[in-house]
């Protein structure tokens, strides 16, 4: 029944898209002519009124009208430009996370069942909500301290979202497995791995002690940075459904002009936001994936706050490594090391050539030597990647798209306040220093010394792996001398699979009938 209702709520989504005009203003372009053909026969169904709006707004009122779960998941594949394609992801990054506000007494019942207390006890005061989106909305409030009453920002889930979003997953999932079915070329893009990792994310910030840990980690790493914080988790009254924290009073990093009025220097903000954002990737391996000019503030003393810590990503040693050596060969034009760095990560398979390879990165490279750097657009390097990496079989990876995607949204605040932002120039201290500790002489004592640690943890481990080992042996003799055997439970479940296999199949022939069925009605 579930994959049953998973068709009918995919037939649902495609007939609202279809209805507000999303479908026909896809691009045409490589497109087979069977698909071409059916697009153009799906745009008879728009509404008058949606053929005279921009895309992104058509896009816009759809989400709106499939609820909040694809809000959610608009947002999501906006980080995933090499998915749904640079012009679509621009579109999806429009999307406003604003909804209806849900009742004052829902929001008091969740806070209570999440904290087991009455919401006397928990604070002062309690305001209604100033702020709503799809997972959650922020109320004001006020608690009692040691120094008097205090002011701060409660977050709460949203009544039912969690069910809401296993539901519509569902739908999500099936497009997954269809596109990789049907569609071989986009198997390098591992549409299923994209739903599972969205899937994940949103789960994560759904559960807002996460988020609370998510701030409360970021605080550390950034104790001593110059001019940027997060606000002071209260651990007291934050659970699973609500996160209380501190009031930030600031300009928001939308409002120029009103940045301007204060007196703040916005040429040092757009320097302090990107330098910020690459400590973060490089030092600390662990950044925000979500700093939009919304979820920036700037407080009286010039620091940059960023709030709202429910999407963050995270970069290993490797990957940092390989994104230094991308940005210094870039820099110096070494576009062999570049490509050489592909082939050692294991991103690109390795029976293509590294010279034809680094050919396709200087494409890339030298149109960044032959202009001034406050003209380079991370947005339009970021598509040409995505083109290269399609040449050469490049696999999706999802760490690395998402930094790519908060490297240009945060590249475009700076422009923002600084229309002539030299993003390379104001890099250059925070790069640089990562690259002389960790690509140099520095590099090679930090490499011995994880491989002694690796070294001392293997030989720990070497009982148990002999202890397994001559288990397996055992094994394999076995059924070397009586043969290979299923239990009954293995076999009773491959039955049931392919019998969920073929009901699924005559599913969605019916589906697919009543589908017409319902088309042909409404047009007649």
């Amino acid at each position: 029944m579930s994959t049953f209702g998973a068709y009918f709520r995919l037939v649902r989504v495609g007939w609202i898209l279809v209805r507000e005009g999303v479908i026909s203003a896809l691009p045409s372009e490589g497109l087979p002519p069977p698909i071409s053909l059916a697009k153009s026969f799906v745009g008879l169904f728009a509404r008058n009124r949606a053929k005279a709006i921009a895309r992104s707004d058509r896009l816009a009122q759809a989400v709106e009208r499939l609820g909040p779960s694809y809000v959610k998941i608009g947002q999501f594949l906006a980080t995933r430009p090499d998915v749904v394609g640079v012009e679509f992801a621009n579109d999806l990054s429009q999307l406003q996370d604003r909804m209806a506000f849900f009742p004052v007494a829902a929001a008091k019942a969740n806070i209570e069942g999440s904290l087991g207390r009455p919401i006397g006890e928990l604070y002062a005061s309690f305001g209604d909500p100033i702020a709503a989106a799809s997972i959650a909305q922020v109320h004001a409030a006020e608690v009692e301290t040691s120094e008097g009453r205090k002011k701060v920002a409660v977050k709460i889930v949203r009544p039912g979202v969690r069910q809401r979003f296993a539901h519509d997953i569902e739908a999500m999932y099936l497009v997954a497995h269809m596109q990789e079915r049907f569609l071989p070329f986009s198997r390098r893009l591992r549409p299923v791995e994209v739903t599972k990792t969205l899937e994940q994310t949103t789960k994560v910030e759904m559960d807002l002690r996460l988020e609370a840990a998510a701030l409360s980690e970021i605080a550390e790493n950034t104790e001593r940075d110059p001019g940027f914080r997060v606000p002071k988790v209260d651990w007291e009254r934050t659970g699973r459904d609500v996160i209380t924290m501190e009031w930030i009073d600031g300009t928001r990093m939308s409002d120029v002009e009103g940045l301007r009025a204060a007196g703040h220097d916005l040429n040092l903000l757009a320097d302090t936001l990107i330098q910020s954002f690459l400590r973060h990737t490089l030092r600390d391996g662990f950044f925000h994936a979500d700093m939009h000019p919304g979820n920036l503030f700037v407080d009286d003393s010039g620091m940059i706050v960023a709030v709202d810590m429910g999407i963050v990503g995270r970069l290993g040693k490797k990957e940092r490594r390989f994104l230094a050596e991308i940005l210094y060969g870039f820099i110096t034009r070494d576009y062999i090391r570049v490509a050489e760095v592909h082939f050692e990560a294991g991103y690109v398979p390795g029976h293509h050539n590294v010279e034809s390879f680094a050919q396709a990165i200087r494409a890339i490279g030298e149109p960044i030597h032959g202009q001034p750097a406050e003209t380079i657009s991370m947005g339009k390097l970021l598509t040409l990647l995505f083109e290269v990496t399609e040449l050469f079989d490049m696999a999706t990876r999802p760490e690395l798209v998402m930094l790519q995607k908060t490297m240009v949204v945060v590249e475009g605040v700076s422009r923002m306040l600084n229309p002539r932002f030299n993003m390379w120039k104001a890099s250059e201290p925070v790069v640089g220093d990562w690259i002389r500790n960790n690509l140099g002489p520095k590099r090679i004592v930090t490499d011995i010394q994880d491989g002694l640690k690796a070294a001392v943890k293997l030989a720990e481990a070497v009982p148990e792996i002999a202890a397994k080992t001559e288990k397996f042996h055992h094994q394999l003799l076995h059924m070397s001398e009586h043969g290979l055997r299923f239990d009954a439970q293995t076999a009773d479940a491959i039955g049931k699979a392919e019998a969920r296999h073929n009901r699924s199949a005559r599913i969605a022939l019916w589906l697919i009938a009543l589908t017409l069925l319902y088309i042909a009605w409404m047009v007649s």
